[in-house]
């Protein structure tokens, strides 16, 4: 891995910062200050500079909404006015969704890919970059009897955005390299037939977010060390927010929901190659890396241990197999 920047400003107002919750320091290390550094990078143009827009990369559980609410707060220590959205903010309404995945191999409503209104916030980035206030729905998945349904607004005087999802990045193959992958079955191990039928739809879905991935300006990984570790994470956040007295979901809905993570869009096949051709054991630094030739520039990340402590990717913690594409 290149070597790390000298300390600057944002080390200075990471030490003032106080208490930043769950966040793990090596996270706030190795990813949150050097993407800060990049969007004050990106505005340095002054009043003619494109307002930057960042695509993060992680799976359910890893933390990204923790994350994002550091980010905010530290940028705000800098001056920075920064605004970290959830793809899942841009839920279709209930209704289209119901009819979008119905018969659908994991019961679900929502998160395949398809599960979102592109246009919308396709239509919300280019009248903020016009100089817009950047307006995006908020999402409530209580509502619409536990399938989710959007609940107002929020309207920011953002000059930078991150956007954070399971998904984001991710490329389709098309019909003819899925193809290609149904009938070698690398990667599809864990899939029931019923999950191998469905793929081409989740890709021919996948497509439509090729839009997004152009308008963003980058992409930054959370990648854990083996796809065994979502579903663990998932399930403990759930069981914390039980705890607390919060709305939660039971043992199978929940589950559904991470399988539907991991088996619409099959790591091995999706997210493995935005780590390069080399299956991630290369360093992702300053030559960047495209994310299956979508034009989207990978231009850093971390891996996540079990404890979502962070640490430089190109780091091996587990057997490549498991760090691969297991996912159990």
């Amino acid at each position: 891995m290149p070597s790390e920047p000298a300390p600057d400003a944002w080390d200075g107002r990471l030490a003032r910062a106080g208490d930043l919750g769950p966040v793990h320091p090596s996270l706030l290390r190795l990813l949150a200050l050097p993407m800060l550094r990049r969007l004050e990078d990106g505005l340095r143009g002054g009043a003619a500079a494109r307002r930057p827009v960042l695509a993060l990369n992680g799976p359910v559980g890893a933390g990204k909404t923790s994350l994002g609410r550091t980010l905010e707060h530290l940028a705000t220590l800098g001056g920075l006015r920064l605004t970290v959205a959830s793809i899942d903010d841009l839920y279709l309404p209930a209704p289209e969704r119901r009819a979008l995945l119905d018969g659908n191999p994991f019961g679900v409503s929502r998160v395949p890919p398809g599960s979102h209104d592109l246009p919308l916030l396709m239509d919300a980035l280019g009248c903020w970059r016009a100089g817009g206030t950047l307006r995006l729905p908020r999402f409530d998945k209580t509502l619409a009897g536990g399938d989710g349904e959007r609940s107002g607004w929020r309207e920011e005087p953002a000059e930078a955005l991150v956007i954070e999802g399971w998904l984001m990045g991710c490329r389709a193959l098309g019909p003819q390299a899925l193809d290609e992958r149904l009938r070698s079955g690398a990667g599809l191990e864990a899939l029931s037939e019923a999950e191998r039928r469905w793929l081409p739809r989740w890709d021919e879905h996948l497509e439509a977010y090729d839009g997004l991935w152009s308008a963003c300006d980058g992409l930054w990984l959370l990648r854990p060390d083996t796809w065994r570790l979502p579903r663990r994470w998932r399930f403990q956040a759930e069981a914390r927010q039980r705890r607390a007295g919060g709305g939660w979901l039971n043992g199978h809905r929940l589950d559904a929901l991470v399988r539907a993570t991991l088996h619409s869009l099959p790591p091995a096949l999706y997210q493995d190659p935005l780590l390069g051709s080399n299956g991630g054991n290369g360093n992702i630094g300053p030559s960047r890396t495209r994310s299956g030739g979508s034009g989207l520039a990978v231009e850093g990340g971390v891996l996540l241990d079990g404890r979502r402590r962070a640490h430089p990717l190109g780091v091996q913690l587990s057997s490549p197999a498991s760090a691969s594409s297991a996912i159990g």
